[in-house]
Formats: C-alpha cells, sequence, structure tokens
C-alpha cells in the first residue's frame, strides 16, 4: 500500500507504523520513548503529526499509529511545532537535567510554563524504556516506584536488587541519559551494586560482567557460555567453517 508523509508517497506494508515509514524515507520525526528494540509505546508524545483520513485530519502519535491506505501525513505543521513546544515545556520543568531536552525545547521554541511551579528535577521522563528492556531480560530488576509527581524508577526500597545483573541494557535504552553506570578496568558499579567485568577470552575486550554470563549460562541450561566478543566469535565461527568445509 501507499501513504503520502509530507507530499512524499512511501510504500508500506500492512501492521507498519507512521513513524517507521517516515525514518525509512528518511523523514525525520522526533522521539524520546521509542526504540526498535521494544514495542511502541506512545508515551512521550513528541513524535505528534497530523493526519487526514477521508477529509477529516486529527492530531495522533506517530510510533503507534497504524499506516492505512491512503493516509496523509503532515509532520512538521504550525499545529504540530505548537504541540510539540507544549509538550515539551511540561516534559522540560522535569528534566531541565537532560541536555537531549533542552536542545529539542531549543528546536520547538518551547515556552517557560510559569504557572508551574520549578520542582526537584531530573534526566529521567518516565518513558519506562528501561523498565522494559530490563522485564525483557527476564530480570526485573528495576521499576516504577511512588505515585504523582513522587514517581520515578528505582530499585525495590532503593536497595541494590539481588535481581540485577549489571548488563547496562537500561542505562544504554534511556533517551535523556538519566541512567548512568561507572566502570573501572575490574569493576562496574550501577543501581547501588558492584559487578565484576567479564572480558573476551581471546582479546580480551570487557563483554559484560560475571553476573551476565551467569545468567545466560542458567537460561541456556549450561555450566559456561562461550565468552567472546562480536568480533572475535565471528573470527571463529568463520574459522569453524572453513575447518567444516576443508573436512
Amino acid at each position: 500500500m501507499q501513504i503520502t508523509i509530507d507530499g512524499k508517497a512511501c510504500s508500506c506494508e500492512k501492521g507498519e507504523y507512521v513513524l517507521e515509514v517516515a525514518r525509512r524515507n528518511g523523514i525525520v520525526i522526533p522521539t524520546l520513548c521509542h526504540h526498535p528494540a521494544v514495542p511502541g509505546r506512545g508515551c512521550c508524545r513528541v513524535c505528534l503529526v497530523e493526519a487526514t483520513e477521508h477529509g477529516r485530519t486529527k492530531v495522533v502519535t506517530a510510533c503507534v499509529y497504524p499506516v492505512k491506505e491512503g493516509l496523509e501525513v503532515q509532520t512538521d505543521t504550525k499545529r504540530i511545532r505548537e504541540e510539540r513546544s507544549m509538550v515539551l515545556a511540561f516534559m522540560e520543568k522535569r528534566a531541565r537535567e537532560s541536555e537531549r531536552i533542552r536542545d529539542l525545547c531549543k528546536i520547538y521554541h518551547a515556552p517557560d510554563v510559569v504557572r508551574i511551579a520549578d520542582g526537584e528535577t531530573t534526566r529521567c521522563i518516565l518513558c519506562g524504556l528501561c523498565v522494559t528492556a530490563c522485564r525483557a531480560l527476564g530480570t526485573g530488576a528495576i521499576a516504577a516506584i511512588d505515585r504523582g509527581i513522587d514517581k520515578r524508577i528505582a530499585t525495590p526500597y532503593d536497595n541494590p536488587s539481588a535481581e540485577c545483573i549489571g548488563c547496562g541494557s537500561c542505562a544504554h535504552i534511556c533517551p535523556t541519559g538519566n541512567i548512568t553506570y561507572e566502570d573501572d578496568a575490574e569493576t562496574r558499579t550501577i543501581w547501588k551494586r558492584t559487578f565484576t567485568l567479564a572480558r573476551c577470552e581471546e582479546c580480551g575486550e570487557v563483554i559484560g560482567t560475571e553476573e551476565e554470563f551467569a545468567y545466560a549460562a542458567g537460561l541456556s541450561g549450561l555450566d559456561e557460555v562461550p565468552r567472546l566478543c562480536p568480533s572475535c566469535r565471528r573470527h571463529h565461527d568463520a574459522q569453524s567453517i572453513k575447518a567444516a568445509l576443508g573436512a
């Protein structure tokens, strides 16, 4: 099927969403809570666009809006820029420490919402990507706690979580850099726990934590899983294939 985005005809398939079709065609729609590794969440509202169907236009969330034959999308109208600027203005009240939020506020000329008092700020926008990634791994070490203006992401009771394996997936997927970790030569510290780093058995590159490999071994039913970085694994696989063909 075909849809039109900013006047450009775009081919797509049933089941796709506006955002992924736009990106495939080089059309930029800003996002914060979206990540291709997890299902669409549609909670940050930064990816708002105008969608026109059967002569009627409405504002929709691009990351979770399914494509339909003949759909017309506008990503950067005056109305959309105003909507995004207000979304970002409210978000900035909570996440002023985030450089990415500040940059988006400048791009969309977000106003200062004076009727909302400045309070304690962070870089977290409560998008939930970190929680989703942690849960997808099967660990569930972090979650949203408290309610209302006190809602935040943390480990149970803010104590070091026995479920955490120190993989850093939560930090890597965080769109605003709110979750951080520290590595030194031998250890990684994250969520108030310190983990021993694991290294590639061929080249010595850091490839995770000892707890990660123990967890992976438990899932696979093996005593131990191979400890190879992507480069050494490709080399090892190529050598194995070569040996098999030679045999």
